[in-house]
């Protein structure tokens, strides 16, 4: 059974439901300029209102304390603090803001997990070339430390970046998110690799400075889906799912929780395409200089964002282009059995979740895991009885719950993903997560409660010792 102290919790993210952007003196973010880019986004939506969290700060509060939670999970946006991304200007009104949230949460005894950095780059710095420059990292770890030195009397714990791998893939490989670039086979690797560096910077600061005064925990929260050989018996097909958990989970967390370096089969991979397409030049995997901080163990805790599984069969790629795709050589597949949710690629697979905290138990030595993210999305009619998002959260803390009991993984928290629709990137607000819907069509946005979000107060309330009255 889950223990009296257990983090349940619900997350957001700054540019998901703040809105005001452009409210004092805030400055623009990469997801206002690429959502404001035409063919971007789902109906030319965008985040410029969104939950319009900013504003109403104290209806979300009352979300939280109706769903009696023990944790919230928020992220603040960087270009709210610190406009032009340096210390050159902080935006006082943006820490009043967050002040307040804080404050707000511990008079309700809900401990905040926040969040540095969720996908939101002030759009000053891409100008100076983002995650792709090597002077990132730095300007990272100030905004940390100035982060820590706010709020840091108040917050124990932290996520610096998160899910690494989707803000690369996605906005540097694929370019369906921000900033929308394509530079295959290339960027993603660089800018993760800054990701890293500027993780382990923060980590470091932390650790030197902060730790013994705030005693709070620090980790980046990284995004891995369950994956499973489409056949068994195939040594092709094993050795894919190896890669794939290589290219996937294995690019940030081997660093941080192995041995201070990407996993060898990732390496090795990538520079044998290099070789086979002719591609002159370093790695397209950039490795860790002396001059770099110590990767391994910057991480107090492993935050884990699950979603889904797939079957992974040997094969795929982008023929003589370079390509991650070609360099993982997996692909991945549904397998019919599995229940589609509201979105194509999200399986219903309860039961990966516990296979995959198994793996990480076992793989990076046990240990205390956070779930970050995890939930289930409704698109088409509205469903305020949301009977099958009820069902996979049901299934769900079970399996998290035998995970606990049988396979002894060392499980703190489990926060659902969302506390309320928001804006889901480039879905716009066609995709809805939230344990609160939101109604976008009404100018005061209102708020009410799912069947989901009934169903898990009364989980929590079973297992917390109170609540806020």
């Amino acid at each position: 059974m889950f223990v009296r102290d257990f983090a349940w919790g619900a997350a957001t993210a700054s540019f998901q439901i703040e809105g005001g952007w452009q409210a004092d003196g805030k400055g623009p973010s990469i997801w206002d300029t690429f959502s404001h880019e035409k063919g971007r986004v789902f109906g030319e939506q965008n985040g410029d209102v969104a939950c319009n969290s900013y504003e109403m700060w104290e209806k979300d509060l009352e979300c939280i304390q109706q769903l009696g939670l023990t944790h919230y999970r928020l992220s603040l946006s960087w270009a709210r603090l610190l406009p032009d991304g340096t210390m050159q200007h902080i935006n006082d009104k943006g820490v009043l803001y967050y002040n307040k949230v804080i404050d707000d949460l511990l008079a309700c005894n809900v401990s905040p997990m926040v969040t540095l950095y969720h996908f939101d780059l002030p759009q000053a710095l891409q100008d100076q070339g983002g995650w792709k420059s090597p002077d990132i990292a730095t300007l990272f770890e100030n905004y940390a430390k100035f982060c820590f030195e706010t709020f840091g009397d108040r917050v124990k714990l932290w996520i610096t970046i998160n899910e690494p791998y989707v803000c690369a893939k996605l906005g540097y490989e694929d370019g369906i998110h921000a900033p929308g670039l394509k530079e295959k086979g290339t960027a993603a690797y660089l800018v993760g690799h800054n990701m890293l560096r500027a993780h382990a910077m923060a980590w470091h600061s932390y650790d030197s400075t902060y730790r013994q005064k705030q005693k709070g925990a620090v980790s980046l929260a990284i995004n891995s889906d369950w994956l499973e050989p489409l056949h068994q018996d195939s040594n092709e097909d094993v050795a894919a799912v190896e890669r794939d958990l290589a290219f996937t989970l294995g690019w940030f967390a081997w660093p941080v929780f192995v041995n201070g370096d990407y996993p060898e089969i990732m390496k090795s991979a990538i520079d044998a395409q290099s070789k086979k397409l002719g591609y002159k030049g370093a790695s397209r995997l950039p490795s860790f200089s002396d001059d770099d901080p110590a990767i391994l163990g910057t991480a107090d805790f492993f935050a884990l964002n699950y979603y889904t599984s797939r079957k992974v069969k040997a094969g795929g790629g982008c023929g003589q282009t370079l390509c991650m795709k070609s360099d993982r050589d997996a692909e991945e597949l549904l397998d019919s059995s599995w229940p589609i949710s509201g979105v194509s690629w999200l399986a219903v697979v309860p039961h990966g979740i516990r296979k995959l905290l198994k793996y990480i138990k076992d793989t990076f030595s046990n240990p205390a895991v956070y779930i970050t993210e995890n939930g289930f999305p409704q698109v088409g009619p509205l469903q305020i009885e949301d009977v099958e998002r009820c069902e996979f959260y049901k299934d769900t803390i079970a399996e998290v719950d035998k995970a606990i009991q049988e396979d002894g993984v060392n499980v703190c928290g489990y926060f659902a993903w969302s506390l309320m629709d928001n804006f889901e990137w480039a879905d716009g607000f066609s995709v809805r997560f939230g344990l609160f819907h939101v109604d976008f069509s009404d100018p005061n946005l209102s708020r009410t409660i799912y069947r989901s979000g009934r169903e898990y107060a009364t989980v929590i309330s079973k297992y917390k010792s109170g609540r806020c009255k």
